[in-house]
């Protein structure tokens, strides 16, 4: 008898739910800088800006952990000097990876935000193959992290009226990717040590906490609390949580490759939705980087 496949591994569904977790995390851009807005969070506030990071990412993480709970996962951590490599985990997959971010997009163009965080996506590619055996520089990955790199530097293309280089804008959201990437090489090992969805869950909640605890003891607050600002912070927890979710259940039903290739989709979806709900100005050098972001990444990914 052919055993059923499972949902998330029809191609139909594949194809929906990896869509899905791309387009989402792509309108996480727009909503940041929203969220920002109507909690009045200047980019001088650093304090508040960590805070409105830590909730986000820390209630999170207790959805993803109350999930595996509800799906009887094994909570349990192999060894206990696996916490550390668990914290070290946490540290670069969320806390530093977002403080990054939050900070970087403050000072930044969503759109131009968007593009330039693919550098994650190359640099893992870089990254894997200087510290994994099993992974090869092929020439496919080289003609794809050029086309990428390519698409990034022309970002800065065009005089200083369509957007240039900047350390507190650019500068932290490449610390952002570099950190990201970082994150995404020790992810092979989290599953030696723990349950890899429950390490997720631990790596929000945990990371999230660690960006809570400085935010407070530097004054962070919202200085102006209304509905709609809980309502981008809501939609932002929901994004986090069912990204999160369905993209680690995708990675355990089918190849990597297969399910990454959709990534392709969050930096030109992060830059349009940036442009439209931000009414920031669209220069044709965003279509330019966009489409030689999102190929490289294809290329690389491509069977």
């Amino acid at each position: 008898m052919t055993q059923t496949k499972s949902i998330f591994q029809r191609p139909l569904w594949v194809t929906i739910f990896a869509l899905t977790a791309a387009i989402a995390w792509g309108w996480a851009y727009p909503l940041i800088k929203l969220g920002f807005k109507e909690f009045a969070i200047t980019p001088d506030m650093t304090g508040a800006k960590m805070l409105f990071a830590g909730v986000r990412f820390c209630l999170s993480g207790l959805i993803v952990l109350a999930i595996a709970g509800g799906k009887k996962r094994n909570f349990k951590v192999r060894k206990a000097f696996d916490w550390w490599y668990i914290l070290l985990f946490c540290l670069l997959n969320t806390t530093l990876h977002y403080a990054f971010f939050y900070f970087g997009l403050s000072h930044s163009e969503g759109s131009r935000a968007a593009i330039l965080n693919s550098l994650s996506v190359f640099s893992v590619v870089i990254f894997a193959c200087i510290f994994f055996k099993s992974d090869h520089l092929t020439m496919k990955k080289i003609i794809g992290c050029l086309i990428g790199f390519a698409g990034i530097l022309s970002l800065n293309l065009g005089g200083s009226d369509s957007g240039q280089f900047s350390l507190l804008g650019d500068g932290m959201i490449i610390l952002n990717a570099l950190s990201g990437a970082s994150a995404s090489l020790l992810t092979r090992g989290l599953g030696k040590r723990v349950d890899v969805f429950v390490g997720t869950g631990y790596s929000l909640a945990i990371g999230g906490a660690l960006l809570i605890i400085p935010a407070l003891l530097m004054g962070g607050r919202f200085v102006q609390i209304n509905i709609l600002g809980f309502t981008y912070l809501i939609l932002l927890i929901s994004i986090s949580t069912l990204c999160f979710t369905l993209y680690n259940k995708l990675l355990t039903c089918n190849p990597v490759g297969q399910i990454a290739i959709y990534n392709s989709l969050i930096p030109v979806v992060g830059a349009v939705t940036s442009c439209l709900c931000l009414n920031e100005t669209f220069y044709i050098k965003y279509v330019i980087a966009g489409t030689l972001a999102a190929g490289g990444i294809y290329i690389i990914n491509k069977n």
